[in-house]
This record gives structure tokens, C-alpha cells and sequence, in this order.
């Protein structure tokens, strides 16, 4: 009884799998768009299920499925569609146009929404605009694809700093970077490095990780993140896993990297020539100057040009690069995942600087329940980088082109000549032979969420995020470099920063009859930031090769600190709109800092939005001519908290009298100090014309920040130099226009181009304490910030080769007397230019044609300036020995001559004083990347189970228009000024790297 029991399962089950089978079937048809054109590689999915399939180069497909079953068809640029399968076995699919991107979400900070529902100024990249751009940094993405952004990089260094900034500069002591969220967590944006060149930030991201950047430029969407939103807020998305078959993605490129631009020099024969006038311009015996010519050849016969070196090759060489970066993706209505590792070896154009990056990501989403979602988000990464001196070090590579080419770089037995006589100053060769400057970052950025549906209108989300930034820094000098009397010295310093955020909202979203959305958010968060570093000096080695502290003979120097902060804070948000026509958004954030004074640590960011979507009115509804009209206005206040930890506590530190120890005031601390606040409205239009053919936005934004934080000078009889204080008023205003135009859209050919333009004025409006002077830079009320203030260069005189000057001292009526005198003490500084551009401007074209891509990219801007503080010494007409560049052989010889170049006169000042004659216009236009690719044919490559095959070259700075003479117009110092504000000084600053790439990218 129990086999026959058992049979007649078997049986049933066999029956019910034969039926099962039955309903199953083959479903074959063909994809096309509205005008008929096929449209291949789109993805057909059996709704809930991982079955899956794309169509071949005809638009044709053909994919097993039960009645019952929805297919779900999508195509970038397109909206999806789903069919459910009935009777017939044949499908075929019109999509409809989706260019507008209405529907695109984009994140607004602690949500999202969609396009068509933003009030804000919100800019956004996603994957589909870079997956084309091969590129070494995250910020290098973004370069010329958002209006009111500017992104520069310091200089040619793997590591180099890079500065962003959003709608102008809004603050002058605290920090002018925007805030970067990565999935959810505010990200620490601290330098950390022990030379002062800073490193950047996002150095650890994987760029192939990115899915979308969403740019946060007014107030109404920055203010909710409050006191740290006045920057403009940056928010970065990372891959995750989709509901179908498991994808795996190789990528792999190798590169060539040259420095962007060479400077010409005097060689050794011009060398001799002028440098022996200018000692007899000086009075200066010709033996005495021959003395010092075979001093600097450490006796090779200079006469004969013996030797002859051209240390500007020794420091910029040849490098390459490699990258390989390979992810899985996939999951089931359920999970869904996301795995991506990366390694990224980069040689520099400066010689001795390097980098590898290993990185690793995953991100796994699940649905628990019904109403509940959990996910979990890691990325890992190890950055190890072989740096070098900052560019205002002796044995920076980049200082060694002022040697003098009768030097000989190296002795005959290859090690580096670092004889005191023959060099002007320290050989880098020594360092790179004897010394070691490495630095080893660990970052791990991590957040667990969770999100749980109380009803069908109520959401509550809960997040735990973390950030952790450990670097490590240990540099030798040996016995070829500057320290060789010391017996080598050797420095370990290591700063580990560690940041928690909990956050927890709730979100509403409801429909009130049929024209009404409404949702609302309501959370808080708290955040703690600790920090703790310490360094080790010791000095007294037995062998360069012996280059840990473990070997030194003594220690001389240590420390250790501790410091952390926090914040709390509280968020409202609520959005409405009505018909789709009139939207509205209201915000305010309440947030508390431990850094400010006990009765200032809190403080409101209020924010409000609206939009009339007037393309939704009736009398719009059928315009051929006019498709989408959006008018947009905001208001909003933020703030900037980027400043110490202890800026507003009078401090104390251990002093020493009479060999006793005793504690002794460091800091003047201000108990009222307070947040900076940014007032800004915006004014903005987004449209479309001719079914959107043409389509762009249009800003005008007006920024006003008060109570500013910065270092007011105090008198010397105080006992301190200087007290941090909420003081003045700068305002940026502008305007920015964005326009796009698809000038062919069809699936085996489309053309698409892009224009952006940014204008930004900047004023110091209001400066109680009066002007502040930093270096060649000043602050000044009616100026833009951090203008520079020089004496005014007139030239030379014909009749004996003096450096003029404009004396330009101010007359009765305002005006500056333009007399000429040819002593500086005589002249008066003025204000004449400044470092940030007032306009940029941007170009990108996209053509595709059948398996063929084609893109680039043009950056432009005008207006900033830059000054050359190391020309006093390369450019200075011979009063010290550096080598100079090679204008300066057009200079003053004989009564009658015209030029601009003074008399050479050794060891006497002529013409070298901080003036306009070492300030230039940094105009450019350059080619930012450009990328050429092909992707063979989906039907001969599935023969090798690969879904994509693509082969493209890239070229990154390919070449620059400008008539800035130096390295490159936007390479500026990279060491901090007496404020901490780089402002657009160049010292002896590397251009950066021009970089040819071939690669390949892989789906299966």
C-alpha cells in the first residue's frame, strides 16, 4: 500500500511538471523605437525572476516564459515597458523616448525624488554620462560636467591635492571644500600629511564604483545638511546589485603619463655668458666669477661644456599606468548584490613619486519582510604612496632646475654630487638615493541601514555609518642629503581619524485625491569625530639601508594628541505639489557643535523652494515649440563649522623657566564664537525646445556669509598674534546656463553635445578689522578675497637698464599718480588681480555610431591669475646663480634698449621685488579627455559567452591654449600660506600629467 502511495505521488508530480512545461514556451519578436529602428542590446527580464535576455544587433530577442509572466523591456534614454504573455508566442515592443530624464531620481540628502519633482539647484552625473571616461581620481569625473563648479588639481603629483569649489568662495579661514557624503556617510575631509602638501581626500575611491554625483549648489537642497552646507554638498553613490542573472565586469587599461609642458633654460654656454655680464654689471672681477664657475663644475672644464645638465629632465620623466578593476552584480527580488575589487599603479612625471591602490567594495541589499529592508555597504581600500618634499622644499625635484647646468648631477661613480660648493643647495638626487618618504593610507568606509514600512504611507530608516582614515608616514634621509651631519634622520608619524554617525528618519509620502502629492521627513543624527596622532624623530643611523627608529642612535623628538568632536542635529523636510504644476519644499535643520562657544553651539539652517512647471499648463499641453518650461526660486541659510576643535577655548600647554616645568597660555579662545552663515537665493528656468532637441538650465545665485571665521590679528602687547572671530562679508553672485542638444538620437547613431558656462563674482563687503595682509595676498572690503597686492612692474629704463616701478601714490582726487622711480621703497602696493576665474566655461560632445564611440571634453576659464614666486629667483635677471628661464637673455645690455627685462647685476636687486612683473593671466582652454572606442557586435562576441566586448583609447590633458609661460595655469603651491588659504601662488609647481591610456572593458 505504501509503494502504491508512493507511486501515485511520483506520478502526480510528474504530471504536474509536465504540465508545468506545457504553459512554458519560447517567445521571440523585436524591439524598435517610435520611428522603427531597432534598438539593440536591450534587456528583456522575466518579471521576479533572474531569466533574462538582450536583443542582437537586429532588435530581435527571443526568451522562455510562461502565460502569465510579464517581460520587462528597458533601454537607457528610454521608459520601460511591461507585456504580460498571453496566447501569442510573438512580442514585439515600441519603446517610447524618455530624453528628458523626469523620472531620473536624484538624492536631495536623507531621501531622494524624482527630477521632475526638484525645486532646488541640483546637478547630477550618472554612471551611463562616465562609464565611457577612463580617469585616475573621482573628481576628475566631474571636471566640466556641472556648471558653478570648479575643479583644480594642485599639481602633477600621483597624490596632489585637488580643489573644489562650488559657486565661488565662500569663507576665508575655515575649510572651502564642499561636504562629501559617500552612500549616506559625511566623509572625512581632513589633510593629514607631515609636509604640508595635502593628498586628496577621495584618493581611496574606485571610480568604476561610481553610479551617480549628485551636486547640491543652492541653499534649499544644501540646508539640509546645515552647517556644513555652505560650500555646497556633494553627494556620491556607489553600484548596487539589480534583480537578474549575475553580470561580471572586467575592465583593464594600461597607460603612458608626460608632463604637460617643458620650460626652457639657459644651458651651460648661455649660462656662462650671462652670468659672467652679470658679475661685471656688479663690479665683480672676471677671475672672481671664474672662481665660482669651477666651483659649481666641481672641476669639469665648463670652458669647454664639459658638462652640461639639464636638471629639469632628471626631475620630469616618463611614467605609466596600469588598472584593473573586475565586479559582480546580480540577485533575486529578495538580495541583491554588489562586489567590486580594483588595483591602480601609477608613476608620476616627477621622478621618485608613485602610487598603488588596492580597493574593495560590496554592498548587499535584502528584503527581510514585506515591509522591510536591511543593507549592509563596505569599502576597503590601502593607498600606498612614495611622496616627496613639498614644492617650497630645497629638495623638492622641481627647485632642482634653478641648479646651475655647469653642476654635474652625479660623480663618476653614479652616486649624486651633493658637494656644498658645486650645488646651490641640496641635490634631490641625494634623497632619492639615500632616503625614503613613504606613506601608507587605510580607509574603510562602511554603513548598515535599514528600512522598515509602518504602513503604506509611513517609512522609518535607521543608519549606522562609519568612516576610518589611518595614515601612516615614515620618511629617512640619509647620508647623500641634507641631514648627513645628523647621521641621517628618520621620522614614523601616524594620524588615525574615526567617525560615527547614527542617523534615524521618517519619511511620508501620501496622495490626497488625484492632484495632490505630499511627503515629509523628520529625523536627527548624531556624530562623533575622534582623532589621534603621533609622531617619533630619531637621527644617528649606521647605514642608509638601515632606515627604521629601531636604528637610530637617539631619539630626539616625540608626541602624541588626542582630540574629537561632535554634532547633533535635528531635520524637517516637507514637499508638496499640486497637479504636477506648482511644487513647494520647506526645510530647517537644527545642529549643535562641540566647537563653538558653550552659548553659540546651536544654530537653525532654514530653507524654502518653489517651482511652476508652466509646460503642464493647459495653454502648453500641444506646443511643438515649447516642451519643458520649469521656473524655480529658493532661499536658504547654511553654514561652515570646518574650523579646529578648540577654536573658541583659551588653551594652556606645558612651558619650561629654570628647568621648571610650569603651564603657560597658548590660545586667546572666544566664548561667543559662532557658526558662519550663508544667505543665498536662487533664481532658475529649466527648458526644452523642439521635442527637446534643444533642452538646459538657466541660475542666477546671490551668496552672502557673515560672521565669517578667521584669525583677526591682535597687537603684540596682547601676548598672542591672533584670536579666531566671527568677522566681516563676502558675497559671491553669478550666473550659470547649462544647454544640451541631441543633434541625432537613433539607435545606431546619436550625437549629442553640451555647453556649460559659469560666471561668479566675488566682493569682500564688509572687513571691521581693516585689511589683512598675507604675503602677496590681501583681503580687503571691495575686493574679491585673497586678491593679490603687489607693486606695480613699469618695466625697464632704456637709458641704464633699471627695473621701474609705478610709484602710485594716491592724489586729491583718488586717482594713483603713475610716476615712475626705479627704487620700490618709493612705490606703494596695489591690488591687481585675483586667483579665482570669473568664468568657466565647458564642451562635451558624444557620438556614437553602431559599435563606434566617440567623446571629449573642453574645459575653459578666464580671468584668475597667478604669481610666480619662484620667478624672483628663475626669472630675476641674474641676482643669484640660479639658472634662469630663457626670456631672460632678452635683457637691458646697452643704452636704446627696449625690453622688459632689467639689467642682469649679480647679488643686487633689480626689478626682483613681489610686483605685477611676476603675475600672468591664467587663461585656458584645454582638452580635458577624450575617448575613442569599439564595441564589437553582441552576436560575435555571445559566441564566447561575453555579453560586451569593448576596446577604447582615452588621452587625458592632451593639450592646453594659454599664454601663461608657466608650467601649467592651474598648478599652484602646494604648501599652506600664514592663513592656511592657497591663493593661487605657483613655486616651482609640476604641471600635470598628459596621460595616453588603451583598455578594455569585458561583460559576461
Amino acid at each position: 500500500m505504501k509503494n502504491l502511495i508512493k507511486l501515485s505521488v511520483a506520478m502526480a508530480m510528474l504530471l504536474c511538471s509536465g504540465l508545468t512545461k506545457a504553459q512554458e514556451k519560447t517567445i521571440t519578436g523585436t524591439v524598435i523605437d517610435a520611428s522603427g529602428i531597432p534598438l539593440p542590446g536591450t534587456n528583456i527580464l522575466v518579471k521576479n525572476t533572474s531569466n533574462g535576455v538582450q536583443t542582437d544587433f537586429d532588435g530581435n530577442y527571443s526568451i522562455e516564459a510562461n502565460s502569465g509572466d510579464t517581460l520587462v523591456f528597458s533601454y537607457v534614454g528610454f521608459e520601460t515597458q511591461e507585456v504580460v504573455v498571453s496566447g501569442s508566442s510573438i512580442i514585439n515592443v515600441t519603446l517610447k523616448d524618455n530624453v528628458e530624464g523626469l523620472d531620473q531620481v536624484v538624492l536631495i540628502g536623507y531621501g531622494s525624488s524624482s527630477k521632475k519633482q526638484i525645486t532646488s539647484s541640483i546637478a547630477s552625473i550618472r554612471a551611463n554620462d562616465i562609464v565611457d571616461i577612463n580617469t585616475p581620481s573621482i573628481q576628475s569625473l566631474m571636471t566640466s560636467k556641472v556648471t558653478g563648479v570648479q575643479i583644480t588639481q594642485l599639481s602633477g603629483r600621483v597624490e596632489s591635492g585637488i580643489k573644489v569649489r562650488i559657486r565661488g568662495i565662500s569663507t576665508v579661514g575655515a575649510s572651502q571644500e564642499p561636504l562629501y557624503v559617500l552612500d549616506g556617510v559625511p566623509l572625512i575631509n581632513d589633510d593629514e600629511s607631515i609636509n604640508n602638501s595635502p593628498i586628496n581626500p577621495l584618493i581611496g575611491l574606485n571610480p568604476n564604483d561610481i553610479d551617480s554625483i549628485d551636486f547640491l549648489k543652492d541653499a534649499s537642497a544644501a540646508a539640509i545638511y546645515g552647517a556644513r552646507g555652505t560650500n555646497g554638498v556633494i553627494i556620491i553613490t556607489t553600484k548596487k546589485g539589480k534583480t537578474g542573472k549575475a553580470k561580471v565586469t572586467l575592465n583593464t587599461a594600461s597607460g603612458w603619463n608626460f608632463a604637460t609642458n617643458k620650460r626652457e633654460f639657459l644651458d651651460a654656454e648661455q649660462y656662462v655668458e650671462f652670468y659672467t655680464e652679470a658679475a661685471l654689471n656688479s663690479g665683480l672681477s672676471l677671475s672672481e666669477i671664474e672662481t665660482q664657475f669651477d666651483q659649481l663644475s666641481l672641476g669639469r672644464d665648463w670652458r669647454t661644456n664639459e658638462v652640461d645638465t639639464d636638471w629639469q629632465d632628471l626631475a620630469l620623466v616618463d611614467g605609466i599606468t596600469q588598472d584593473i578593476d573586475l565586479s559582480a552584480s546580480g540577485g533575486s527580488e529578495k538580495i541583491k548584490y554588489f562586489v567590486s575589487t580594483s588595483y591602480n599603479k601609477t608613476e608620476g612625471i616627477i621622478l621618485g613619486n608613485e602610487l598603488d591602490r588596492y580597493t574593495l567594495r560590496g554592498k548587499v541589499d535584502a528584503d527581510i519582510t514585506e515591509k522591510s529592508t536591511v543593507g549592509v555597504n563596505i569599502n576597503l581600500s590601502k593607498v600606498t604612496i612614495d611622496r616627496l618634499s613639498n614644492d617650497n622644499a630645497f629638495v623638492s625635484p622641481l627647485q632642482s632646475i634653478a641648479q646651475s647646468p655647469l653642476t654635474p648631477a652625479l660623480l663618476e661613480d653614479g652616486t649624486a654630487n651633493v658637494d656644498g660648493n658645486s650645488t646651490l643647495f641640496q641635490n634631490f638626487l641625494g634623497q632619492e638615493q639615500t632616503g625614503r618618504f613613504v606613506t601608507d593610507i587605510w580607509r574603510t568606509t562602511a554603513n548598515i541601514y535599514g528600512d522598515f514600512y509602518i504602513n503604506d504611507y509611513l517609512q522609518l530608516k535607521s543608519e549606522i555609518g562609519y568612516d576610518a582614515n589611518n595614515q601612516n608616514a615614515e620618511r629617512f634621509s640619509g647620508s647623500l642629503t641634507e641631514f648627513a651631519s645628523a647621521g641621517g634622520v628618520g621620522t614614523v608619524s601616524n594620524a588615525i581619524t574615526e567617525r560615527y554617525i547614527l542617523t534615524n528618519y521618517l519619511s511620508y509620502k501620501r496622495t490626497f485625491g488625484e492632484s495632490v502629492d505630499f511627503s515629509a521627513t523628520l529625523g536627527g543624527s548624531f556624530e562623533e569625530t575622534n582623532r589621534k596622532s603621533q609622531f617619533t624623530i630619531g637621527q644617528g643611523f649606521p647605514s642608509d639601508d638601515l632606515q627604521t627608529l629601531d636604528n637610530a642612535v637617539l631619539i630626539t623628538n616625540g608626541g602624541s594628541n588626542k582630540t574629537k568632536y561632535n554634532f547633533l542635529s535635528y531635520f524637517a523636510r516637507s514637499r508638496f505639489s499640486i497637479a504636477e504644476k506648482y511644487l513647494f519644499n520647506l526645510s530647517i535643520r537644527r545642529d549643535g557643535s562641540s566647537r563653538f562657544g558653550e552659548d553659540s553651539q546651536f544654530g537653525w539652517f532654514p530653507a524654502a523652494s518653489a517651482a511652476w512647471v508652466v509646460s503642464n499648463e493647459r495653454f502648453l499641453s500641444n506646443s511643438n515649440f515649447l516642451n519643458k518650461l520649469k521656473l524655480r526660486g529658493s532661499w536658504g541659510i547654511t553654514g561652515n563649522a570646518e574650523i579646529g576643535d578648540f577654536a573658541s577655548k583659551d588653551l594652556y600647554g606645558v612651558t619650561t623657566y629654570d628647568e621648571r616645568l610650569g603651564v603657560s597660555p597658548i590660545q586667546l579662545g572666544d566664548n561667543e564664537l559662532r557658526w558662519e552663515k550663508t544667505t543665498q537665493y536662487d533664481l532658475g528656468v529649466d527648458f526644452g525646445l523642439f521635442n527637446n532637441f534643444i533642452s538646459g538650465e538657466f541660475d542666477y545665485y546671490n551668496k552672502t556669509t557673515n560672521d565669517l571665521l578667521f584669525n583677526q590679528p591682535l597687537p603684540g602687547t596682547s601676548g598672542f598674534t591672533s584670536v579666531v572671530r566671527n568677522i566681516g562679508e563676502i558675497v559671491n553672485k553669478g550666473f550659470e546656463v547649462n544647454l544640451n542638444a541631441r543633434i541625432i538620437s537613433k539607435p545606431s547613431l546619436t550625437w549629442n553635445v553640451g555647453a556649460l558656462f559659469t560666471k561668479n563674482e566675488n566682493e569682500v563687503t564688509d572687513l571691521p578689522s581693516g585689511d589683512i595682509i598675507d604675503g602677496v595676498n590681501i583681503i580687503r572690503k571691495g575686493e574679491a578675497i585673497s586678491s593679490f597686492y603687489l607693486y606695480e612692474y613699469a618695466g625697464v629704463d632704456p637709458a641704464n637698464g633699471d627695473a621701474l616701478f609705478y610709484t602710485n601714490a594716491t592724489n586729491p582726487d583718488g586717482s594713483l599718480d603713475k610716476t615712475l622711480t626705479n627704487s620700490v621703497s618709493k612705490a606703494n602696493k596695489i591690488v591687481t588681480g585675483a586667483p579665482f576665474p570669473d568664468y568657466q566655461i565647458g564642451f562635451t560632445n558624444t557620438l556614437k555610431v553602431k559599435g563606434f564611440d566617440f567623446q571629449f571634453t573642453f574645459q575653459g576659464e578666464f580671468g584668475a591669475s597667478i604669481f610666480d614666486q619662484a620667478g624672483k629667483f628663475s626669472s630675476g635677471n641674474g641676482k643669484f646663480l640660479d639658472n634662469q628661464t630663457l626670456d631672460q637673455l632678452d635683457r637691458w645690455q646697452n643704452p636704446g634698449d627696449i625690453t622688459n627685462v632689467p639689467q642682469a647685476r649679480l647679488n643686487q636687486d633689480n626689478g626682483q621685488a613681489d610686483s605685477t612683473r611676476y603675475l600672468e593671466e591664467a587663461d585656458f582652454i584645454r582638452l580635458r579627455n577624450i575617448t575613442l572606442g569599439y564595441t564589437i557586435n553582441p552576436t560575435y562576441s555571445k559566441k564566447f559567452y561575453m555579453e560586451k566586448v569593448r576596446f577604447y583609447f582615452s588621452g587625458l590633458n592632451l593639450f592646453t591654449i594659454t599664454d601663461y609661460e608657466g608650467y601649467d595655469p592651474e598648478s599652484t603651491a602646494d604648501f599652506n600660506g600664514n592663513s592656511g588659504v592657497r591663493t593661487g601662488t605657483s613655486f616651482y609647481s609640476a604641471p600635470p600629467a598628459k596621460t595616453y591610456t588603451l583598455g578594455i572593458n569585458i561583460e559576461f
